[in-house]
């Protein structure tokens, strides 16, 4: 009989983990094992990719996942393979063929379709998303073969750009780049452009490249995450306020630090501004997020206290096992 696993010995983590998702892992299956192998607490991640998609995908762990939201809104870039004269229950490659149309594309009809589907469209959300009507996701409507009206959504493509297209062969598809905003539903936009060259189409591959400001060339694997000591799993985690890049800084003394953390408004020199990230000057650290209102400073998301000193503590022990391996590796050591 196998002996009963050990169990981990949770611990408080704080920071942001760019991870590389491997096929075939919900987002949530990935963010539970990033999440054992750094013994964290508390984790959440900044939207879902399905389990054919691959790519980005942020981990918040502890006072991280307090501004995660913020990061749904981000807008993202995906590469993409649309497989064309077949269509699908699920627009991928996971679902069951519902149809199968001979392909005839000209270059000029895709350059066409490729312009109809630039700029602000509208999709109506797939059956298989985790979209959720009455409290109850779509997918699991679709698993008991129940379709449900869904309202089209309005999103944007910013841009769409073919970067290989295999029109003319047996299994004919386009790869393509797509940049887009919040809430574009990538299988839909495949399935949508199939309808509009006349063939049906579906994805076969998926993978998310940017989110916001991270890109693919920022993440980690699963894998290299795993053969790392704890020290460099640690070390590979963004500060908490790597969220709040677009944010207005605002930097306070120690006496309004103090008040503005247990809830108060301030009053300063500001600027209007409704995404404000709020420091303590010293030790600097960050406090929480805010907007300004007629030189009001108003707390909306704070820190707890001991967030902030567990995240100094985080910070001093990583620099302190820096300075041991260089130590380690100075010539003569």
């Amino acid at each position: 009989m196998n002996a009963p696993r050990a169990r981990v010995a949770r611990r408080p983590v704080h920071g942001v983990l760019l991870l590389d998702k491997p096929i075939g892992l919900s987002s949530n299956q990935a963010l539970q094992k990033a999440k054992w192998l750094l013994r964290a607490e508390k984790a959440g991640h900044t939207g879902t990719l399905d389990p054919l998609a691959t790519g980005v995908l942020p981990l918040c762990f502890g006072a991280a996942t307090k501004f995660s939201q913020m990061h749904l809104d981000a807008d993202k870039a995906y590469e993409t393979v649309v497989r064309l004269g077949i269509k699908t229950t699920t627009a991928d490659a996971e679902g069951d063929v519902l149809s199968e149309r001979p392909v005839s594309v000209t270059p000029e009809q895709l350059d066409a379709v490729v312009q109809q589907f630039t700029g602000p469209i509208a999709q109506v959300p797939p059956m298989h998303s985790a979209l959720k009507k009455d409290g109850k996701a779509l997918y699991e409507y679709a698993r008991a073969g129940i379709e449900v009206e869904r309202a089209a959504r309005h999103v944007t493509i910013y841009a769409l750009k073919v970067l290989e297209s295999r029109i003319g062969t047996a299994q004919p598809a386009i790869k393509m780049v797509v940049d887009c905003s919040k809430g574009t539903y990538i299988r839909t936009l495949g399935e949508d452009i199939g309808e509009a060259l006349g063939c049906g189409a579906h994805l076969s591959a998926l993978r998310r490249v940017r989110t916001g400001g991270f890109s693919e060339g920022q993440c980690i694997t699963l894998e290299a995450l795993e053969a790392m000591s704890e020290t460099e799993r640690l070390a590979c985690l963004l500060p908490v306020d790597a969220l709040l890049p677009e944010h207005v800084l605002v930097t306070l003394d120690s006496e309004n630090a103090a008040r503005f953390l247990s809830g108060m408004r301030r009053r300063g020199p500001w600027p209007d501004a409704d995404h404000v990230a709020v420091y303590a000057a010293s030790p600097r650290a960050l406090l929480g997020t805010a907007r300004v209102v007629a030189g009001e400073l108003i707390p909306v998301r704070l820190l707890s206290p001991l967030e902030i000193s567990e995240s100094q503590a985080q910070q001093g022990a990583m620099e302190q096992s820096l300075k041991q391996v260089n130590e380690t590796l100075a010539p003569g050591a």
